[in-house]
């Protein structure tokens, strides 16, 4: 159904993130808060509208959080989710493996986001929380995506925002510059809020809407937020990254200006990570028709119920 992306686009390391993700599948559950927080805010999008979705796919599953958060959600229990089809994917084979596991009601496979492995019009919700900030083509992605949806389906996708880490990466590079005279990528690059709906409108979806929750994590040290990213497999995949890791001077002079910067008056540091939900529906003739480009100032619940109540319960 896709095209693998051109060689020279390739700005992260797709094997290696398998690898890190591969790493961190056993002891997720320690580190899952920010993937709690975005699976327990499509709960509620998803309880704001008045529609079923019977044929549903998460292609984020980590250990099925999305799935087993809706089993024993007694708030589903009338309207389930995935009734029909309930579908599990991950780039990582360990991830899937642990999906199957905790939650065999919904079968879990290995598939990678840049390349969709089912025929167009497959479901009627796709989500996807904070994996696609490290595709290569993410237009092609969201284009795919987009395919697989039946019409008036929904896309839900939570991306970690230009403002995560932000603090981190200039402390990281005025560490190394003080230190060895130059610097090399050890931050990815994240969405920004003005560019997704964009994005999403150029892979075909309808009404899109983005909204920002930034979350503010108190660590007591870098070190504690290293082992944190570590264990979410979220480390650095860049292709230019380098190869070696932080050498101990650098680590305690970007320890020295962190804490110095941001720390707070008991020792502890703040660091920022800015999570971007975005939702799109397959297009529809009975959806509203789109307002005028940069005129988008709804929130995303209000869009929800709008395209939802614009598609009779019997449809």
């Amino acid at each position: 159904m896709g095209k693998a992306p051109p060689s020279h686009q390739k700005i992260f390391d797709r094997p290696a993130a398998r690898q890190r993700r591969d790493r961190a599948a056993a002891k997720f559950g320690d580190f899952d808060f920010l993937l709690t927080r975005v699976v327990e805010e499509w709960l509620e999008r998803l309880l704001d509208l008045n529609r079923d979705f019977p044929r549903v796919w998460d292609t984020s599953a980590h250990l099925g959080h999305l799935a087993a958060t809706l089993a024993r959600d007694p708030r589903f229990k009338d309207r389930p989710i995935g009734s029909d089809l309930f579908v599990q994917s991950d780039t990582s084979l360990s991830f899937a493996r642990g999906a199957r596991e905790r939650t065999p009601h919904a079968p879990a496979i290995v598939a990678d986001e840049e390349w969709v492995p089912f025929p167009e019009a497959s479901f009627d919700l796709i989500t996807s929380g904070l994996t696609l900030h490290h595709v290569n083509d993410l237009p092609g992605a969201l284009i795919q995506t987009r395919r697989a949806l039946r019409p008036d389906g929904l896309f839900l996708a939570a991306f970690f925002g230009g403002e995560t880490l932000l603090d981190l990466r200039t402390t990281l590079l005025q560490a190394e510059s003080e230190i060895r005279g130059g610097v090399s990528p050890r931050v990815s690059p994240f969405a920004e809020i003005r560019d997704l709906g964009g994005l999403l409108q150029r892979a075909g979806f309808a009404l899109p809407v983005v909204d920002t929750d930034k979350v503010t994590v108190d660590y007591a040290s870098l070190i504690n937020l290293f082992q944190d990213l570590r264990g979410m497999g979220q480390t650095n995949i860049l292709t230019e990254r380098a190869r070696q890791p932080l050498s101990r001077n650098v680590l305690q002079r970007a320890i020295e200006i962190y804490t110095e910067k941001h720390g707070r008056s008991d020792g502890r540091i703040a660091v920022s990570f800015e999570i971007l939900h975005v939702a799109g529906w397959a297009p529809h003739a009975s959806q509203q028709k789109p307002l005028a480009p940069g005129s988008g100032k709804m929130p995303l619940h209000q869009a929800l119920n709008q395209a939802s109540a614009k598609k009779p319960d019997n449809a």
